[in-house]
């Protein structure tokens, strides 16, 4: 099933829209590598969620601030300008309880003392994704 093609969203950001196949939750993707963000965009749609995508930290704080239906985020760790942790505190700070799923290629990362967010370690498989993201969903949805 072909995605639609993606759209210029406010201040810049990219949004990369998906077809509803079901209940699948809107899942926010950033990642400064478009590869990356692109190939996990695609494994969220063949999963059944609508994937929007985000190529920096501001970028993705702009969509959370235009986008209410944003039920997780899914950040790489190391990004210039900011850090998906630095985004993952920004993130909390406008929706509480938000779900964050930080992919890094680092087995410690730095600044992670005190934070509940659940790491997936990269590169990943779709499998790895799919149990990761259904972990963090899970209380949102009970």
């Amino acid at each position: 099933m072909p995605l639609e093609p993606a759209i210029v969203g406010p201040k810049g950001c990219f949004v990369q829209t998906s077809p509803a196949k079901g209940s699948g939750a809107t899942i926010l993707v950033v990642d400064d590598d478009a590869l990356i963000t692109l190939n996990t965009v695609d494994v969220l749609t063949d999963l059944g969620h609508v994937a929007l995508e985000a190529f920096s930290g501001p970028q993705a704080l702009a969509l959370m601030e235009t986008r209410s239906d944003i039920a997780a985020i899914i950040t790489d760790y190391a990004m210039p300008g900011m850090t998906g942790i630095e985004l993952a505190h920004a993130a909390r700070q406008l929706r509480p309880g938000l779900p964050i799923l930080l992919a890094t290629g680092y087995d410690e990362v730095p600044d992670a003392a005190g934070h509940d967010f659940v790491q997936l370690k990269k590169p990943f498989r779709e499998d790895e994704l799919s149990g990761r993201l259904a972990e963090v969903l899970a209380p949102a949805a009970g």
